[in-house]
């Protein structure tokens, strides 16, 4: 399971607006994690609007730590059909 960060190579530069953000996914089959808790909605909203789909999104709860989230998001891959989450927002913490 390939996991890219925006700003490195293969990848959305840093900077890049969210409704691109959210494009690209769509494009290269990618999950989101992110921790734009404001904004993402909104623009799911207006990516599906459009008549587009989003293979999902997972929030991270800034309560977790590091380690428990990671625990969480390999939890959801081993677990779960990954296509159950698209156009969905996920916040984390699952369990």
């Amino acid at each position: 399971m390939p996991v890219w960060r925006v700003g490195e190579p293969n990848s959305p530069p840093r900077g890049t607006k969210d409704p691109d953000i959210l494009r690209w996914c769509e494009q290269h089959k990618f999950l989101l994690i992110t921790n734009n808790r404001s904004s993402m909605p909104v623009h799911l909203r207006d990516h599906l609007a459009a008549g587009r789909h989003c293979p999902g999104i997972f929030i991270l709860n800034p309560n977790l730590s590091w380690g428990a989230q990671i625990d969480e998001l390999e939890l959801i891959w081993q677990a779960a059909n990954i296509s159950e989450y698209e156009d969905l927002i996920m916040h984390l913490s699952l369990t």
